[in-house]
């Protein structure tokens, strides 16, 4: 019924009528371009727009006060873990630290005296020459500056950590950025700005949404331990930059949008990922089987929904209603009104109405490839079906059918 319906619309539009009217066009064969429906693997692919995050982004700050000394780095430089960035004079907090070392030997010598004291005492209560309260008052003498040393190991601790503070190193590996502050200048914890900003660029994410509707197949794939394919696209979503694979998701979904975040990370060896970067994202979520595939360019739409020209083993075509399935760029998936081995027509299809004639210059149905797989998922432009992308040249047609179904 619903192939009926289309052929009776396709048949009460028409194209471009020629001098003999409807009928003469009917009789007058029109060249198209025709394949057959094969038989293959469709990759199920979601597609996003995402931005590029880097997994560390670091704001280096002095942990104490002073004059900045010097800056051992280039502004864009690549620098690695460890590696001095900057140096706060050292003076004062050298000066500190042997304050306290002077203080930790005094205090040190106070306790061994003290000590000496203690075991003399304690003979000579042995010996009944002295009072007990003598030797108790020394045994605290010597606690207390037991507790004494400790405090100045403290300081002396603290002092080095100071000293250490005063060299400062990377964070993390990555490139930094413009310089903040100058050498000369006064800086101190509380600075909002800091020294420089440090942005790891290897590995890099990117952060990307898909709708709460994708999310059951998605979660079914990662708990099942697979590790989806994610391919990010430039800007204008035609050059490929990069393949990686989906890290992680959201733990909850955004409500006022009805869409997920998820994570995908990439090694980025050639950098062509840069923070803040907005990118296409193309999400492998599974692989249809044994799917019926056509070329994209078959596909028409117009108000009886999509439909193509089947061609039929007299060279007529009659219009076909069909239900598309996920797309990969010039392929697209039939899930209901083509059958395998059908021949559909690719071009010319802005001149044919219902029972047209045909001919086929080459005579040689070029079919539409059903080997490429998975392996064609970096090209897919996404599981919203074939409705999408059509040339103007089908337009016509497409209005036909669907004026005429009305």
């Amino acid at each position: 019924p619903a192939a009926g319906g289309a052929a009776s619309a396709a048949s009460a539009g028409g194209g471009h009528r020629g001098r003999g009217g409807p009928a003469a066009m009917a009789n007058i064969p029109q060249p198209v371009s025709v394949a057959t429906a094969t038989q293959g693997e469709m990759p199920i692919v979601l597609s996003a727009l995402g931005t590029v995050t880097p997994l560390a982004s670091v704001t280096v700050k002095t942990q104490l006060s002073g004059y900045l000394q010097s800056v051992a780095f280039q502004e864009g430089q690549i620098v690695k873990k460890g590696d001095l960035l900057a140096q706060i004079d050292p003076r004062p907090y050298q000066v500190a630290l042997a304050n306290a070392e002077g203080t930790h030997a005094r205090d040190a010598a106070l306790l061994a005296t003290a000590r000496i004291d203690l075991k003399r005492y304690q003979t000579l209560l042995a010996q009944d020459s002295i009072a007990s309260q003598t030797v108790d008052t020394q045994a605290s003498l010597v606690k207390q500056y037991e507790g004494t040393v400790k405090t100045d190991q403290a300081a002396i601790d603290s002092a080095k950590l100071n000293l250490a503070y005063a060299r400062i190193t990377a964070p993390v590996s990555g490139r930094v950025g413009l310089r903040q502050v100058d050498p000369g200048n006064y800086v101190t914890p509380g600075d909002t700005n800091g020294i420089v900003v440090i942005t790891q660029l290897q590995p890099m994410s990117v952060i990307f949404t898909t709708s709460e509707d994708n999310l059951p197949q998605i979660v079914k794939q990662v708990n099942a331990g697979q590790k989806l394919s994610v391919t990010a696209y430039n800007r204008n979503n035609t050059v490929p930059l990069e393949t990686g694979t989906l890290e992680t998701l959201d733990n909850q979904i955004d409500t006022s949008t009805g869409t997920i975040k998820l994570r995908a990370t990439f090694a980025n060896k050639d950098g062509l990922l840069f923070p803040n970067q907005f990118v296409n994202t193309r999400l492998l979520v599974d692989v249809m089987r044994n799917a019926t595939i056509v070329p994209t360019a078959a596909v028409l739409t117009g108000s009886i929904g999509q439909f193509v020209y089947i061609v039929k083993p007299d060279n007529t075509v009659t219009v076909r209603k069909v239900k598309v399935g996920p797309v990969d760029g010039e392929r697209t998936s039939i899930l209901s009104g083509v059958a395998l081995g059908e021949r559909v027509v690719t071009d010319g299809s802005d001149r044919l109405r219902e029972g047209s004639k045909i001919s086929i210059p080459a005579d040689k149905p070029n079919g539409a490839s059903g080997a490429r797989g998975a392996g064609a998922a970096s090209g897919a432009s996404g599981a919203s079906g074939a409705g999408g992308h059509r040339g103007g040249h089908r337009h016509g047609a497409s209005q036909a059918a669907a004026s005429a179904a009305q």
